[in-house]
């Protein structure tokens, strides 16, 4: 009878294993649009292509919601002249106070680099943008692009190489998304207003339809299930991987990859905005960041 509970013991665990940290990655299966549906177009099991034209953009949006976890997609950017557009991959909560991680590609004239866009929203309050210059062509191949996300921290990666961290302080005056669900979404949309040159060059419509091309989404996460999964999801057991110790820092090599890259493509940090926020920047600049 032991053997026989210590068995189902067993079993169970790897089924929650299964449940918390997979998902059918297949993004047909996996996300839907909610915006749009008859100008972006599913092109595969596994792959989609949000539109834009000058009626307007398209988006996906995932099934799930998540707490925690390691949640990418794969991503060809609009090709040639794309100033003015905006294409997106983040993660959102809902509500006035929501949580939102994001990653945003800000368009160019043909031949500039893109912009990668970055930016977090605790209980609503957002304000934390970094940008880098691509240091690739975004728009040629497809590149990953991944959000990695636990009790401790927020990481935003490129091809695996980390680009930029936000820790969580565990401070009442520094939030940190550790308690709201969040979807996955992806959009293609008019941003000329702002996204290039601080909207200086608008779009050129003549060029429409621009086109973004999605595949391989992929998530190791977290299933919302209530509001028992802020415990659940945050407690430390092999189904959580998110949760081992290896994740509480970024390894020093990738601690290396990351400040190459900051020193050399980024473009702007709001922790040295001084100017923006009245010489008195939020308070996490002045603590260690990674």
């Amino acid at each position: 009878m032991g053997g026989l509970r210590g068995l189902l013991i067993v079993t169970f665990a790897c089924v929650m294993a299964f449940y918390r940290s997979s998902v059918d990655a297949a993004l047909s299966n996996a996300m839907y649009f909610d915006w749009n549906a008859q100008i972006g177009r599913m092109t595969g099991w596994d792959s989609c292509q949000l539109v834009l034209t000058q009626e307007g953009g398209s988006g996906i949006v995932s099934k799930p919601s998540f707490l925690y976890g390691s949640i990418s997609m794969r991503i060809k950017l609009v090709q040639g002249n794309s100033a003015g557009t905006v294409t997106t991959f983040y993660l959102s909560s809902s509500g006035s106070k929501h949580d939102e991680i994001d990653f945003e590609f800000l368009g160019n004239l043909s031949g500039q680099p893109y912009t990668i866009h970055t930016n977090i929203f605790t209980q609503g309050f957002g304000q934390r943008e970094q940008q880098f210059k691509a240091w690739f062509d975004p728009t040629t191949d497809y590149h990953n692009y991944t959000i990695f996300w636990n009790p401790y921290e927020v990481v935003w990666l490129v091809d695996d190489i980390p680009i930029r961290v936000f820790r969580n302080y565990h401070d009442p005056q520094i939030n940190f998304p550790d308690s709201q669900a969040m979807k996955a979404y992806a959009s293609l949309w008019n941003g000329d207003q702002w996204a290039t040159e601080k909207g200086r060059i608008k779009i050129d419509w003549n060029l429409a339809p621009y086109v973004a091309e999605f595949q391989n989404f992929e998530t190791n996460a977290c299933y919302w299930n209530g509001w028992s999964s802020i415990w659940t999801c945050a407690s430390k057991n092999p189904a959580n991987w998110w949760t081992n110790s290896i994740y509480y820092r970024l390894s020093y090599p990738k601690l290396g990859q990351m400040n190459w890259l900051r020193n050399n493509f980024m473009i702007y940090n709001y922790c040295t905005d001084f100017q923006r926020f009245n010489g008195s920047v939020p308070k996490e600049c002045s603590l260690p960041q990674y």
